[in-house]
């Protein structure tokens, strides 16, 4: 777990990040702020090998080390196109940065440093539900997910030799899809927030912040009842909205749902 964050910058929980390694294979799933310095604190210095990249949905704090990930990976050494899949958008995500950092392109290209535009080439792809990667063993699988007003907000399953992971992104019941994506996974990693401390924020606007987690993101109450019906061999619970809230009560939440199996709340480089 690279990062588990929130939007709100906190020292200790990185933006979103999960990174799946498998022997020498890495994947990443999601590029929150900070994703480079934290793949190089779980001990991931090489990210210049990194075989894939899934984006869940474009939201400014799952992308922020987007551009990180592209020009960091570059000037590593990387050699290969940087393949990442994600939500309609990403090719003109991808594109606007890498103009608006255009100039520093064109010094590094034909300054001292001799790196190349080849080099830079970043393959987005943007997916639809089904397979969208299949090589050597591991498939991935995309799956909308509701999250607000994003028309295409995605999860993302995969099964690799040895187990089955299921990464939900931000998403709020009805979860319908996401169940029968993850039905028979190994792991399941949920979004989540504490049911009982949710109400109206004292800000201009916070009256709608109920509405809003109501359509953007699932209780520990509604992920309970979901995991239930999954029934992964074990459930991480990850970017936490807690409001203030405990452990105890996050997990509290979990059982009053019904489910009843192995459940961990992930904290930043966490290893599972």
């Amino acid at each position: 777990m690279l990062g588990t964050g929130m939007p709100v910058p906190d020292a200790n929980a990185w933006g979103p990040a999960t990174a799946i390694a498998m022997g020498d294979r890495l994947f990443l799933i999601d590029a929150g702020a900070g994703v480079t310095r934290r793949f190089a604190a779980a001990g991931y210095p090489r990210i210049s090998k990194i075989d894939a990249t899934f984006i869940t949905h474009l939201h400014s704090d799952h992308t922020l080390g987007y551009p990180d990930l592209i020009f960091t990976t570059w000037i590593m050494g990387r050699r290969d196109p940087l393949m990442v899949f994600g939500p309609p958008g990403l090719r003109r995500m991808t594109d606007r940065i890498l103009d608006a950092w255009r100039e520093d392109v064109e010094v590094r290209v034909h300054g001292l440093e001799h790196e190349t535009r080849a080099s830079l080439a970043v393959n987005a792809r943007e997916v639809r539900p089904g397979v969208v990667y299949s090589r050597d063993g591991v498939r991935v699988t995309a799956f909308k997910v509701r999250h607000t007003a994003w028309k295409n907000a995605f999860g993302y399953r995969f099964d690799l030799p040895d187990r089955s992971i299921t990464i939900s992104g931000d998403t709020a019941p009805p979860s319908d899809d996401l169940i029968a994506a993850a039905k028979g996974t190994d792991v399941l990693i949920h979004g989540v927030y504490i049911e009982s401390r949710l109400t109206p924020e004292k800000r201009p606007g916070g009256e709608d912040w109920p509405a809003y987690m109501h359509a953007a993101h699932t209780s520990n109450v509604e992920l309970g009842r979901l995991a239930a019906r999954v029934q992964p061999k074990l459930l991480i619970l990850n970017h936490v909205i807690r409001m203030g809230g405990t452990d105890d009560e996050l997990i509290e939440g979990i059982r009053a749902g019904g489910y009843t199996g192995r459940v961990v709340i992930a904290r930043d480089l966490d290893v599972f």
